[in-house]
């Protein structure tokens, strides 16, 4: 029996794939560019936001719908002890770059410092989540090409902010997030093809079981759910605080007309 598991990728979940880390990267560089408010101050809440867009949706979830699309010639589940520290890793490492880079995003040492800290977020995330992979064998890594994936990662995030945080047009913002897609992905697909799995069992149809173990075909359609959801509700606030600051705007100038008419 030859220990080398095939694998294939269908074409339709690495473009799903794509779209959600793009979505992710858009809701999140849109909560960026308001964490810092009218008077200077971080608002952790649209930082949070940020995090879990692009974190949560644009990278996490990226990476199980991008499982989704290995196909291999054996069973496996997922470890949700580790699914879910992958989870909150990625949330924490875009949550603390983006609330870096946003103290000084003209500053290309806040933007190169922020980006290999997103970058690296986003390697920690990608490897995390595979250790949960469940399988009857292992993972053989070519570390040279893991290598290649985190420089990816850390080049093309770089970019992202910048382009984000220094052209905040809605175009450009659209443009950074498909380049923050694009650098999600790459990541992702480079990492995988640095993994070489082994097979150490007869049955390779068998289910791995264990505790808190889920199969692999349940795990990302929750995923994709849950993404689309959380990338709906993010928008929706996003919406009302855009709302209440144009409103804040009016009653400011109205204020400032007012007394410069008094002045008079």
């Amino acid at each position: 029996m030859n220990p080398v598991v095939q694998t294939s990728y269908q074409l339709g979940f690495i473009a799903i794939s794509f779209g959600i880390s793009v979505l992710g990267a858009f809701v999140a560089l849109n909560a960026a560019s308001r964490i810092r408010g009218f008077n200077g101050r971080i608002s952790w809440l649209n930082t949070i936001c940020a995090g879990i867009a692009l974190g949560g949706i644009g990278v996490w979830s990226m990476h199980f719908i991008g499982m989704l699309a290995l196909k291999m010639d054996m069973a496996t589940s997922y470890g949700m002890i580790e699914t879910l520290i992958s989870l909150v890793a990625a949330i924490a490492a875009t949550s603390l770059a983006l609330a870096f880079v946003s103290k000084g995003p003209d500053k290309p040492g806040r933007i190169m410092g922020a980006g290999f800290l997103l970058g690296l977020g986003v390697v920690v995330m990608h490897y995390l989540g595979m250790y949960g992979m469940k399988f009857g064998g292992f993972i053989q890594w070519d570390f040279g090409v893991v290598g290649i994936s985190a420089v990816i990662a850390v080049v093309a995030a770089t970019a992202a902010l910048w382009l984000a945080f220094n052209m905040p047009t809605l175009k450009l913002r659209a443009a950074a997030s498909v380049l923050m897609g694009v650098a999600v992905c790459s990541m992702h697909y480079t990492g995988m093809h640095a993994a070489e799995f082994i097979c150490t069992t007869a049955n390779r149809v068998a289910q791995p079981q264990g505790f808190g173990y889920i199969s692999s075909m349940d795990l990302p359609s929750m995923v994709a759910t849950v993404a689309l959801a959380m990338a709906a509700l993010i928008s929706v606030d996003q919406a009302f605080q855009s709302a209440g600051n144009a409103a804040r705007r009016r009653v400011a100038q109205n204020a400032a007309a007012g007394s410069r008419i008094k002045a008079r």
